[in-house]
């Protein structure tokens, strides 16, 4: 499990099994059919039944419906980690801000559980899915390549959702108990668990390493590009004064494709990944980019921006399939998640939505996401070059749930909500369903 290959070595090895080793290999699992049977059921590796398909607008053109069971007979909150019970979850492996992203670390809002756990995502009738099961997704992470996410704090949000999912069988890093002031730019990685009792089932490539090969990492980039690129971009298209300055002083984090795509194509056992999640949109604003604002425009110059968005991820776009051709290894997809506004006034809410509302303030950018989003599915959309980047509209179920916020905004999702984990469900299936169809 710990010796490394070249890196375009890796893959799965195939293995040829001779007729007289087969009709052994029968009569053994017919002696032991009781016990491999319950183990195997136990961990949810059977072979699936076929599936139909559900394309991702197909997923999104649904309603969230009550569970028809609970986890818990818990009916009130008197204490932070009956989140945990409400939600259905024995731990979460990630240690960064947890009761924040569980939403219960505020007592004054107690009152949302188990309300707020109580709902799931039914797809629309055309919509043919598997159940999620964590099993499954944690075979398709080792055999298949592990998930490298990139983007912003809500991004931040989808991983720590993933670390609950998977738990007990996989563990965090860093530690933030031990160190709680690490700089949000630091990786974070969900790796196997050495304890997980499903490692005996699952068929690792060569030089994986249960230690040091993540299964998921997640790394703050708030544009998709850094600021040194977005500024050649806007000076080439738009030709400013020397004195113009694009960016104010305020606080983001950004990495150059260039430097995610060296961490996505690292060899095992440092790297095993099989697909980029990218999602962008929250950070593109006015304030952020203070030279394109106009206190007399529309939206203080939102058009502006949006210009520069367009223009920036047809460059984002050429860079990332660019890398991928260059590589040598095309098997490696990108999945563009469409990015999210929040809820004006969230906290008042206890129940989701039937259909979505329309804004009432217009805060920060939010009334403008949708704009950003048609334009990056536009960029990638047939015909295209862009074989490996497939844009995903799977936002309405989340834009229908103004209260599966955290608790200090409006924007960020909590976890255990069914929002983040319909994510995880809908892109694993996309994955392993729906882009073989695509791709071949």
């Amino acid at each position: 499990m710990d010796a490394k290959v070249p890196f375009g070595l890796r893959g799965r090895t195939i293995k040829l099994i001779g007729l007289g080793a087969f009709v052994s290999l029968l009569l053994t699992l017919y002696t032991y059919s009781s016990s491999v049977s319950s183990t195997v059921s136990r961990f949810g590796f059977k072979t699936p039944p076929a599936q139909g398909s559900c394309p991702p607008r197909a997923w999104a053109n649904g309603s969230w419906t009550r569970k028809a069971e609970l986890p818990t007979n818990l009916t009130r909150m008197t204490k932070s980690a009956d989140a945990l019970e409400f939600m259905g979850y024995e731990a979460c492996a990630s240690s960064r801000e947890y009761w924040w992203h569980l939403a219960a670390d505020k007592e004054e809002q107690w009152d949302r559980f188990p309300g707020a756990t109580s709902w799931e995502w039914t797809p629309g009738d055309d919509c043919d899915i598997r159940p999620f099961a964590r099993s499954a997704l944690l075979r398709h992470l080792v055999e298949d390549g592990g998930w490298l996410l990139i983007g912003d704090s809500v991004t931040e949000n989808h991983f720590f959702s993933l670390s609950c999912l998977l738990y007990p069988d996989v563990r965090a890093t860093p530690d933030y108990n031990l160190n709680p002031y690490l700089d949000r730019a630091s990786p974070q990685n969900l790796y196997l668990d050495p304890n997980s009792e499903l490692i005996p089932y699952l068929s690792f490539p060569p030089g994986f390493n249960v230690s040091t090969t993540p299964l998921v990492t997640f790394r703050r980039v708030d544009l998709l590009l850094d600021r040194p690129e977005i500024e050649d971009i806007y000076h080439e298209m738009h030709h400013p004064p020397p004195e113009f300055n694009l960016f104010s002083d305020e606080a983001y984090w950004s990495l150059s494709p260039r430097d995610y795509m060296e961490i996505f194509y690292r060899p095992l056992p440092e790297g095993n990944y099989g697909t980029l999640i990218v999602s962008t949109g929250g950070h593109w604003t006015t304030t952020l980019l203070g030279g394109l604002r106009n206190n007399t425009a529309a939206d203080n110059g939102i058009a502006a921006v949006l210009e520069l968005f367009q223009e920036s991820m047809r460059v984002w776009a050429d860079e990332v399939q660019q890398a991928i051709w260059h590589s040598g290894d095309t098997s490696k997809q990108v999945v563009i998640r469409a990015y999210l506004p929040g809820h004006e006034d969230c906290h008042s809410q206890r129940q989701p939505w039937t259909e979505y509302q329309p804004f009432r303030w217009g805060w920060y950018n939010w009334p403008d996401i949708k704009d950003f989003n048609a334009i990056f599915e536009e960029v990638v959309a047939p015909p295209s070059p862009y074989r490996n980047i497939h844009y995903l509209p799977i936002d309405r179920p989340a834009l229908l749930r103004p209260d599966a916020h955290a608790t200090g905004d409006c924007l960020h999702i909590m976890s255990g909500a069914g929002v983040l984990e319909g994510w995880s469900h809908y892109i694993w299936h996309y994955l392993t369903h729906e882009l073989p169809d695509r791709i071949r």
